[in-house]
């Protein structure tokens, strides 16, 4: 399908309401493009986001009334075997594999404030359903260039023989929300999920980074069997996002190494397979900004994460 590649708007929107800033404590993991190490202490920063679900309601069936005439005969039912198939994906070094993408937040979440405010457990507290992201001070939404990349992203993993699920693409009034968004990879049994989101912070701060789960082990949330998974997959695509686009480890998180350890994502607690979000650049930032709305340097991210993750799953 078509990418999104139009000029993002021009008109000035209203400045964010700016999370606490973040501190981090790197934990050290093999394999970075900057040499190798993950983050420190789990706050909330500006840029994150949550997600939730609204279940669809399926139409009540229509049924002949009981005057209703029946045909003499009703036709055959073709057997299973006779129906046609699916087709196939290429096959591909990824075939048999199942990745889930989880494009962070939601362009129509600004106008369902009530909705993903309202509050879902994570495992170790409480926290909004979802958020709205942030944006470009030109107005270009995170949550526009989530799914925009989300989609290349989906198609790279495709042609390599992936199967590949999107935890929404567009199709939903809100959300869904972080619970949910996690709920989503467990019961795909996914091999890998990634949660893609750009950051909104201060000027001057540039530069991408990878979050990775924290070991958290309370209420709905236990990541202990995918801690020491998660960090693998992270550094490897850490590693190749920095070599594929040639943008800088964020230098305000992860002490250089494009790494962070976060405890209190939902979507990272509740996750029961291996998972991690990646921040893909700073979107308050002018230079960072250039960078992600540009669709060429769209499809470069896409790109690494996409070489990130075959790695990963290649072994």
């Amino acid at each position: 399908m078509p990418y999104d590649d139009s000029v993002p708007p021009t008109r000035r929107a209203r400045p964010l309401i700016a999370a606490a800033a973040l501190a981090s404590l790197c934990l050290t993991v093999a394999g970075c493009g900057g040499g190798g190490g993950d983050g420190g202490t789990a706050r909330p920063r500006p840029g994150s986001g949550a997600d939730a679900s609204v279940p669809a309601s399926p139409s009540a069936p229509v049924s002949a009334s009981p005057g209703s005439p029946r045909p003499a005969t009703e036709p055959a039912k073709p057997s299973a075997s006779a129906r046609p198939k699916p087709p196939k994906g290429p096959k591909g070094p990824l075939t048999g594999r199942t990745v889930v993408i989880d494009p962070g937040h939601n362009p129509r979440n600004r106008e369902h404030t009530r909705e993903i405010g309202r509050q879902v457990d994570i495992g170790t507290a409480s926290k909004e359903c979802d958020t709205t992201g942030t944006s470009t001070n030109e107005g270009y939404a995170e949550a526009l260039f989530t799914l925009d990349v989300s989609h290349r992203l989906r198609d790279l993993l495709r042609a390599r023989g992936a199967e590949v699920k999107l935890t929404y693409d567009n199709d939903r009034a809100f959300g869904p929300c972080v619970d949910e968004r996690a709920r989503i990879g467990n019961e795909a049994g996914a091999d890998a999920v990634l949660s893609v989101h750009a950051d909104g912070s201060a000027v001057g701060n540039r530069g991408f980074h990878v979050i990775l789960p924290a070991r958290v082990r309370s209420g709905a949330a236990d990541t202990s069997k995918i801690v020491e998974q998660s960090a693998d997959l992270g550094a490897r695509i850490a590693g190749n996002f920095l070599r594929t686009t040639g943008t800088a480890p964020s230098n305000y998180i992860g002490g250089n190494t494009g790494l962070d350890t976060r405890g209190d994502l939902g979507g990272l607690n509740l996750s029961t397979v291996p998972k991690v979000f990646i921040e893909c650049g700073n979107m308050r930032d002018p230079k960072d900004a250039a960078l992600l709305t540009s669709g060429s340097w769209r499809q470069k991210a896409a790109q690494g994460m996409a070489d990130g993750i075959t790695s990963y799953l290649k072994g």
